[in-house]
């Protein structure tokens, strides 16, 4: 498994205790650090993702919510709402990452830390909003 991979799994869970047990950044980013052993390259990648993630996460819910007809975002299973926020975000940010790429990786996390059934419900929203990206791009 790459680096990046391993990171993205590291800001899925920063992102689910943040939701769940709703501790400050600081104290997910102390206690989640102290009890994970990774290179740097990992950290970094992992910390920017999470923290980018909350800085934009009115604006990433919102593009969320704009792709779930029928779906509040509260109603989402939590794994299934932070491994969309971190691919959103990705896709928000300018990354480098080819959105493909970024959505691959949103389902293989999916099917190890849920379910198959949530890989295609976190791919149908992906690729919706990827789409409209592309064509907000060629305008």
């Amino acid at each position: 498994m790459g680096l990046r991979r391993i990171a993205r799994e590291c800001a899925l869970q920063m992102l689910y205790e943040f939701d769940v047990g709703k501790n400050s950044r600081d104290q997910i980013l102390d206690s989640f650090w102290q009890m994970n052993d990774h290179p740097d390259k990992v950290g970094e990648f992992a910390n920017y993702l999470f923290e980018g993630t909350l800085e934009r996460l009115s604006e990433i819910d919102g593009v969320i919510q704009k792709h779930t007809k029928n779906w509040r975002l509260g109603r989402m299973a939590v794994v299934d709402r932070n491994i969309l926020r971190l691919a959103v975000f990705e896709f928000l940010s300018g990354s480098r990452t080819p959105e493909t790429v970024v959505i691959n990786e949103a389902l293989e996390i999916a099917r190890k830390f849920s379910t198959q059934e949530s890989a295609l419900f976190v791919n149908g929203i992906l690729d919706s909003i990827k789409n409209e990206l592309i064509v907000k791009r060629q305008q």
